[in-house]
């Protein structure tokens, strides 16, 4: 079977690997669908900054053989798989911080989720990892799962009311998650920034107040305009850029919050003035991966259409074209999603 590795910066090989042996609580999943994530650009092109450098974490497809002692599972059954699942009952886990469990950590696909195949291991299985999908939505929308997950965790993160403003700071997948979720929550405006065009362009078609370039010197003048010279309620940085979250403190009102979402590189540093922190009372929040309760809501949102996921699904590579698919995802020419097929 074909899996993709990271075997040296900026470089992908597809290589020829063994199936892992199936162990009695094991799963077999032939993956058909696999997003490409920005922590997944990260171990590639970056300095990421967590353990694995596995990649592939968005998986989903059918069930191809069952331990012994799976019951809940059989062969044929459509699936998405969570890469990570936590063990609900550590000092972390009681204080809803399941992401940051040791057990969350340890826990992987085998080889990997970007794989023709993979384990899904006896834990994952029982605990919580594996939900069955209906017919109803697509491979390609079940490998939107897990990133809409961690989008649905982080909002779970801070406080918002029903007519708030919101600014979202690079509008890539996930950050046009955010924009859709704002939606739901019933958000009166919402601003989106990025430096690519096609982006901007993109987050048009959604239903939003403005799109900015965050290069335009007059992004603050015209939140300010927007929202009674006060600044958005929430900013969510859904990019690494550190200058997108300079602009996040500036943009935002005075008690509202920040939300740092998208992965920094490791070893990324920031100067900031904290007595503008201080004095303006800004909430910073982060928000890291999602726990399977997070995915359980992720697959309700879109199979009950709340959020329509396919539409942000621009490009897909089969796995022998991996690089090419990275590539492209990397530039974001023209893109939004990427999915990688069997």
């Amino acid at each position: 079977m074909k899996t993709a590795y990271v075997k040296d910066e900026s470089v992908i090989s597809i290589d020829e690997s063994t199936r892992p042996s199936l162990e009695s609580g094991d799963i077999l999943v032939q993956m058909h669908a696999c997003g490409i994530c920005g922590s997944d650009l990260e171990k590639v092109f970056g300095h990421y900054g967590q353990p694995s450098m596995r990649l592939g974490h968005e998986p989903a497809g059918i069930v191809l053989e069952v331990g012994s002692d799976v019951s809940e599972f059989k062969k044929g059954d459509r699936v998405f798989t969570h890469h990570h699942v936590s063990c609900y009952d550590c000092h972390f886990c009681n204080h809803g911080n399941e992401t940051m469990c040791k057990k969350y950590s340890e826990t992987n696909l085998s080889p990997c989720g970007l794989s023709e195949e993979y384990v899904v291991p006896a834990w994952n299985v029982s605990h919580g990892g594996v939900l069955k999908i209906s017919d109803s939505i697509s491979f390609e929308e079940a490998a939107m799962i897990e990133p809409l997950a961690c989008c649905v965790r982080s909002w779970k993160k801070f406080s918002y009311v029903e007519g708030d403003s919101a600014a979202i700071f690079g509008v890539g997948p996930t950050g046009m998650m955010h924009v859709m979720l704002a939606h739901t929550k019933k958000f009166s405006k919402i601003f989106c920034f990025d430096v690519n065009d096609f982006r901007l362009d993109f987050a048009k078609k959604f239903n939003i107040t403005e799109s900015i370039n965050s290069m335009d010197e007059h992004r603050m003048q015209k939140i300010l305009e927007n929202t009674d010279g006060l600044g958005v309620d929430v900013a969510i940085v859904a990019t690494s850029s550190l200058k997108a979250l300079e602009d996040a403190i500036d943009l935002v009102r005075k008690g509202g919050t920040v939300m740092m979402f998208g992965v920094p590189s490791k070893g990324a540093m920031i100067n900031l003035d904290m007595s503008k922190i201080y004095s303006k009372e800004i909430t910073i929040v982060t928000s890291y991966a999602a726990s399977d309760a997070d995915t359980k809501d992720a697959l309700e949102l879109i199979e009950s259409s709340q959020i329509d996921v396919k539409q942000l699904i621009t490009h897909t590579y089969p796995i022998v074209d991996t690089q090419k698919a990275f590539e492209h995802a990397k530039s974001g020419d023209n893109a939004m999603k990427i999915i990688i097929t069997k």
